[in-house]
């Protein structure tokens, strides 16, 4: 039976993640252990206890997902359960390359706290806005955003996330503008999304700069299995392809819902989500709907998980 782990992004984040496994698991604990030392302070204090202001932070939240993932990632590895491939949302896509042996951990989350930093810095508060487009064709939404709206504004298609749920980036008065304009053209929702800067669009342009000489200066090593990347939803197996994937990603769309019908077409039977959250989860049931999809982000989502794909194995 053939499975794909999907790591989630930054907006599944929530206080108290990671806290169970790594009171449960040895090898979850050494996951927060190692990453509080690669970074100089207790991220597993933030992951456990917040405060929520602190972990909202982005150059936070980014490490602090990544940390749980792994965690979780250890656990279900420590049992021999392992992927035929795997894929990531946005900062997932970092903590897919850890999980295959692509990157170190230690690497990981000092790669994605710079990231955040930099993310942040590119475009300054209120700026910069993000809008989810629901119930439009993809190609609509990118029609909208190529009216251009504002003068001197910039509106790019962010996340393609499944069919019918497209996110928007750019310009505050841009972005509002699309959203406008969804609604008048039969969206379901055009709804503003509470981020603190644009990601995804060419606004990142600094921010990918800035990040460029870290990532090249990161050793990268080959792949126990393959990613599938948000760029472009193809395979890479070696360590320099994925490092030219992390830079391209900083200004282009994530092609979600590309990703997991290039998954799909592998053969794969069955999606895990590790790390915090449900929100793959819930994509990948709207991309793939004969799929099997679970989740692992504590003892009893870890449990559900391995009697699931025990099940399958002798099924």
């Amino acid at each position: 039976m053939k499975l794909a782990f999907l790591f989630p992004g930054q907006g599944s984040h929530y206080s108290g993640m990671g806290r169970e496994l790594a009171n449960c698991y040895p090898e979850a604990k050494a996951v927060f252990d190692q990453a509080d030392e690669a970074l100089g302070f207790k991220l597993s204090e933030l992951c456990f206890s917040g405060p929520e202001s602190e972990l909202t932070f982005t150059a936070n939240t980014q490490p602090a997902v990544m940390a749980v993932s792994i965690a979780a990632y250890r656990v279900l590895e420590s049992r021999a359960i392992t992927p035929s491939v795997a894929a990531g949302h946005s900062l997932g896509e970092y903590s897919a390359l850890v999980a295959a042996g692509g990157l170190s951990l230690s690497d990981g989350v000092r790669l994605v706290r710079r990231r955040g930093e930099y993310m942040q810095r590119a475009v300054p508060v209120g700026e910069g806005a993000m809008a989810a487009i629901i119930g439009l064709e993809r190609s609509v939404v990118e029609e909208l955003c190529r009216d251009g709206g504002p003068r001197g504004g910039l509106a790019e298609p962010a996340n393609f996330n499944c069919l019918g749920q497209t996110v928007v980036s750019g310009t505050t008065a841009a972005v509002e503008y699309v959203a406008a304009r969804a609604r008048e053209a039969g969206a379901r929702k055009a709804v503003m999304l509470p981020v603190s800067a644009p990601f995804h669009c060419a606004l990142m342009r600094p921010a990918a700069d800035w990040l460029s000489p870290h990532l090249n200066a990161t050793p990268f090593g080959a792949l126990r299995y393959p990613v599938c990347t948000n760029v472009d939803a193809e395979l890479v197996s070696s360590g320099e392809e994925a490092r030219r994937s992390l830079l391209s990603q900083m200004t282009a769309p994530v092609r979600w819902e590309d990703s997991i019908k290039r998954i799909s077409s592998l053969g794969v039977e069955a999606f895990i989500e590790v790390g915090p959250g449900k929100v793959l989860s819930g994509l990948v049931k709207r991309i793939a709907k004969q799929a099997i999809v679970a989740n692992v982000e504590d003892v009893r989502t870890l449990e559900q998980t391995l009697e699931l794909i025990d099940g399958l194995a002798h099924g």
